[in-house]
């Protein structure tokens, strides 16, 4: 009876996977900084959890990941997750020719990049959110496979 009790415990205790240390985050967000800023596809490349991703996914991912590299970010930070976004981030997304697409590992947060930028044109601000996962202790920017 008492070993039910001890099981019974077990499953209705979450397991909490090992969060990222405020170091680890600290390093993610200068990495992904210093990478767009100093226009290094590589680098920014190389956050990318790409494990059973889409191909054409991968291909968006990192044209958005490049896109405006090189202008300045104003701020840029890892921010928690609310429901809302958890429920966006459990959603399957639909892709060209009807397939249908999910997260390959499961956010723990989101990064926020806003930019701003001058030319002749005049200022322009714009805001990204992309979500962020922990693999093997490290933090990584998931990217879209196929639904399962």
């Amino acid at each position: 009876m008492m070993r039910l009790r001890v099981a019974a415990l077990l499953f209705a205790v979450p397991l909490a996977a090992p969060a990222a240390t405020f170091e680890q985050e600290k390093a993610f967000v200068a990495a992904y900084r210093s990478a767009f800023e100093a226009k290094d596809a590589k680098a920014l490349e190389s956050l990318l959890y790409t494990k059973g991703a889409d191909p054409q996914a991968l291909g968006f991912y990192r044209m958005m990941m490049t896109e405006g590299m090189g202008s300045k970010i104003s701020s840029i930070a890892l921010e928690p997750l609310t429901d809302a976004d958890r429920a966006d981030a459990a959603k399957a997304m639909p892709a060209p020719g009807g397939r249908t697409l999910r997260l390959t590992l499961v956010p723990v947060r989101k990064l926020v990049i806003k930019r701003t930028g001058k030319d002749a044109s005049g200022s322009s601000s714009s805001t990204s959110r992309v979500y962020v996962a922990e693999d093997g202790g490290r933090l990584v920017i998931p990217v879209p496979g196929p639904a399962k």
